[in-house]
């Protein structure tokens, strides 16, 4: 039999391999760790170093502005914002490459304190590596202990602390002395007590120290002419004229060199007339008797009734509910949108960033701090500028010591007038907080609230152990505040009294009119 040929078997076509899918990475809460690499071969003898993601975050903290030339960062001066930075490259927040390059990794600040200048609650924002956990410990480790990290939380991508912060709070405290127009009154008034009885005598050296101090009385942004020749000056001419060269109250704050100081010189003239520019609508006319000190009663710009509230309080000053209504009424004439250029420097009237609106200005309570008691002035603002809260305090405390009339305010808040305005030292102000209602309104159902809130204890805690202790304990050893009282005084500032002399040259010319009109 013939054999049969193999049968030749049809293959069919070879099958693509069906590969299972990759599980789905499970998204890590904002909380633990999380990394860009999660496939690391298990297999492997050496696992893949961890690689961590950037958040954006707001942190929350307060410092003690004692020995820091303020917040913002200045090349060659000690900010907190440079010791902030350099904590957060330490504590592996920010990488090696963006060391010092604050824009790499979107830096933001709610508030921009001045020198010496305090905060209780200041907020800043940013893109940091926040893992692994314990970031709040590893920044406080890297800083000293007048900053303290409160926590930080977690926020939108384009979340800026400075541009979403709608209000600002700072609170001032003022000594309840300082109040008190009997209490450390100036020089002139000091020395001419000499050999009476009168409780003036104590103030004999803090009255002479203050005297001393540079920078005391702040630059002059006036004009002051004066028709003086050289050859009517001589060192033993009764007509004596002190030029001096007194910088700003925390020259280095402004950065001013010692070139800008000098072009500021105000010049005090004794014994001669001296025509005051004060914007063009006011010229007030000084006489060398009147520049020596406040003057006699009748040219006092305190009314009668203020005059004899001065000899009410010739004994124990206090608080009560007359002096707290006065002072709240004076302080309420910053509320509203206004002009504050005469409240701050480098800014002129005619700059649209002159014009701020201030929410409201109190001052309720009072506070007792290492045996000093102090009134709480709480200022609310969308914004402020340089000086600006110390000007106003500075100007309201003249104003209850009778240094100047309650019109002053109305008259420095107008575009065109031009008024050296006192400044309260920097040691009692701090930031209080910074408030974002506008974007946890907007973002409440899918972001944790921007607030204080969950750190109110603590930063109470802060506050008292280093703010308020370090305000007590200066005024107690340097006398911050006693010295500047005895700065109030017309020969520095003579500014103080245009308002009246303004309306008295009104009222002279209006009595003029009158007269002539009559005898037509």
């Amino acid at each position: 039999m013939e054999e049969e040929p193999p049968t030749q078997t049809r293959r069919s076509p070879p099958q693509p391999s069906i590969e299972e899918p990759e599980p789905k990475k499970l998204k890590m809460s904002s909380t633990t760790t999380t990394s860009d690499d999660e496939d690391v071969n298990s297999n492997s003898a050496a696992p893949k170093k961890q690689r961590y993601k950037r958040r954006k975050i707001a942190i929350f903290f307060a410092y003690c502005g004692v020995g820091y030339q303020g917040m913002q960062k200045n090349p060659g001066a000690k900010t907190i914002e440079a010791d902030l930075e350099e904590a957060l490259y330490l504590a592996g927040a920010v990488p090696e490459q963006d060391r010092g390059l604050s824009k790499r990794y979107d830096w933001a600040r709610s508030a921009r304190t001045d020198k010496g200048v305090s905060a209780v609650g200041q907020v800043v924002s940013g893109r940091f590596y926040i893992d692994p956990p314990g970031f709040v410990d590893r920044l406080n480790s890297n800083l000293s202990p007048q900053i303290r990290i409160f926590g930080y939380k977690r926020v939108t991508a384009s979340f800026n602390a400075k541009k979403f912060c709608d209000r600002r709070r700072y609170v001032y405290l003022i000594p309840v002395f300082a109040l008190d127009p009997n209490c450390h009154r100036d020089r002139e008034s000091v020395k001419a007590s000499l050999g009476s009885g009168n409780e003036l005598v104590k103030c004999l050296e803090c009255s002479e120290r203050g005297r001393k101090v540079e920078g005391l009385m702040g630059k002059r942004n006036f004009e002051v002419k004066t028709a003086i020749s050289e050859s009517d000056i001589s060192p033993n001419s009764g007509n004596a004229i002190e030029v001096s060269d007194v910088q700003a109250n925390g020259a280095l704050e402004d950065n001013a060199t010692a070139s800008d100081s000098i072009k500021e010189t105000s010049v005090l003239v004794e014994n001669s007339g001296t025509e005051l520019n004060v914007g063009g609508e006011a010229t007030a006319k000084i006489e060398g008797s009147e520049m020596s000190g406040l003057g006699n009663d009748s040219e006092n710009v305190a009314s009668k009734e203020s005059v004899n509230r001065n000899e009410k309080s010739s004994g124990s000053f206090e608080y009560g509910k007359e002096e707290k209504a006065r002072f709240n009424r004076i302080l309420k004439k910053y509320v509203g949108t206004h002009n504050f250029h005469n409240f701050t420097t480098r800014t002129k009237a005619e700059d649209p960033a002159a014009r701020r609106f201030i929410i409201s200005f109190d001052a309720a309570t009072t506070v007792v701090v290492e045996g000093i008691e102090f009134v709480k002035c709480e200022v609310v603002g969308q914004s402020f500028m340089l000086h600006q809260i110390r000007k106003m305090m500075g100007l309201a405390v003249a104003i209850m010591r009778n240094c100047a009339p309650e019109s002053l305010i109305e008259k420095a808040l107008q575009q065109d007038v031009n008024i050296n305005v006192p400044t309260a030292p920097e040691v009692g102000l701090y930031l209080d907080e910074c408030l974002f209602t506008s974007y946890n309104q907007k973002w409440k159902d899918s972001h944790e609230e921007v607030s204080m809130k969950a750190y109110e204890e603590v930063a109470e805690d802060f506050k008292m152990k280093h703010i308020y202790s370090h305000i007590g304990s200066t005024e107690h050893k340097e006398g911050a505040v006693a010295l500047w009282l005895h700065s109030l005084n017309h020969r520095n500032y003579p500014d103080l009294r245009v308002a009246d002399e303004a309306a008295d040259d009104n009222a002279k010319n209006t009595s003029v009119d009158i007269e002539t009109q009559a005898e037509t």
